[in-house]
């Protein structure tokens, strides 16, 4: 009887911290825009923030590729993909998308993901769904209509959305390319190195898109401003590498590993609230009520499409509302 209660306790323990990791990811992933936007509004281009955010995180990573340098040889394709959609594509549409629109509807946009990636499966790989992820879809799309607001000719700028639109779209990618080249069990690949990895990759490719040569390097000797008050330009750069990109990674990979992935994706949810309240207190952009109500359909379609995937087998992939990072580490850990 003790035994089985010492087993019981650690395994409450080991969901209490699970859930503490992913609350913490949630945290540090929806810090990302409040803290790129006044350097962007600074005077750097949201490519140049970009450029910064990932290779500052690869560097810090380095370690971890080389250890596992391996997964070159292995999964190059699932490298690539993530390099290239997860890392570079998602966050250059992201951060670009953030100097024309709130960063709260940029990230609400960007979670249509899981609603997209049903869509993709049902009209291109022509595979049913269930009445349930359907109905998701619908929320989440009715939720966005909300939050853009357009009864009224779409209150914000067409090509901000439009820009949130393709990080959605490259999280999709993302979502296909490991659902074609990725596996579970033994041989599945590390999380933390295909992370590592694709942030490398994701550094050599904005290096020439950004070209940070020509970046006005001054920008962060000096201040950037939240609503009003000076911030150190610095210290948002090292939050948005460190606390942002290496911990929120990190962390979000650790909590799936001691929870489902449906849980940690519910939790992950929290990403877009964090978000929108720190952009409503630090930044001063206020959502209206309806965007607000939006908002939160958003999150439950979201929710619900992912949730509803239909399982072809273990390896299928679980479409997180908090972005690739957390699909991944689903697909690593799976038993």
């Amino acid at each position: 009887m003790p035994v089985h209660t010492s087993g019981s306790s650690q395994g409450h323990r080991g969901k209490s911290l699970g859930l503490s990791l992913a609350l913490a990811s949630a945290l540090a992933f929806g810090g990302s825009g409040v803290a790129a936007k006044p350097l962007i509004e600074a005077g750097l281009d949201p490519l140049h923030v970009v450029w910064l955010r990932v290779a500052g995180a690869a560097l810090v990573m380095l370690p971890l590729a080389v250890r596992h340098r391996a997964l070159l040889r292995r999964r190059p394709a699932l490298l690539a993909g993530f390099g290239l959609l997860a890392v570079a594509g998602v966050q250059a549409c992201y951060f670009a998308a953030l100097s024309r629109i709130p960063v709260g509807v940029a990230l609400l946009v960007e979670y249509l993901a899981p609603a997209l990636v049903l869509g993709w499966v049902r009209f291109v790989q022509r595979r049913p769904v269930t009445r349930a992820a359907a109905v998701g879809v619908v929320l989440a799309v009715g939720g966005l209509a909300c939050v853009v607001e357009v009864w009224s000719g779409l209150s914000f700028d067409a090509f901000g959305l439009l820009l949130a639109l393709g990080a959605a779209g490259c999280q999709v990618g993302y979502f296909v390319l490991s659902d074609h080249g990725g596996d579970s069990g033994a041989d599945a690949p590390d999380p933390l190195g295909v992370i590592a990895y694709g942030l490398l990759i994701g550094a050599a490719v904005l290096t020439v898109l950004a070209r940070p040569w020509d970046m006005d390097w001054s920008v962060l000797a000096g201040s950037a401003r939240m609503d009003g008050r000076p911030v150190a330009a610095w210290l948002l750069l090292a939050w948005i590498v460190l606390i942002a990109t290496v911990v929120a990674y990190a962390t979000g990979v650790l909590s799936v590993r001691r929870l489902s992935p449906q849980v940690a994706g519910v939790v992950a949810c929290l990403e877009a609230v964090v978000a929108t309240v720190l952009a409503w207190t630090l930044l001063g952009e206020h959502l209206s009520a309806p965007q607000l109500v939006g908002g939160a359909v958003v999150l439950v379609g979201a929710f619900i499409a992912q949730s509803s995937a239909p399982a072809r087998s273990s390896a299928e992939p679980v479409v997180s509302g908090g972005g690739p990072e957390r699909e991944l580490a689903a697909r690593g850990t799976a038993a």
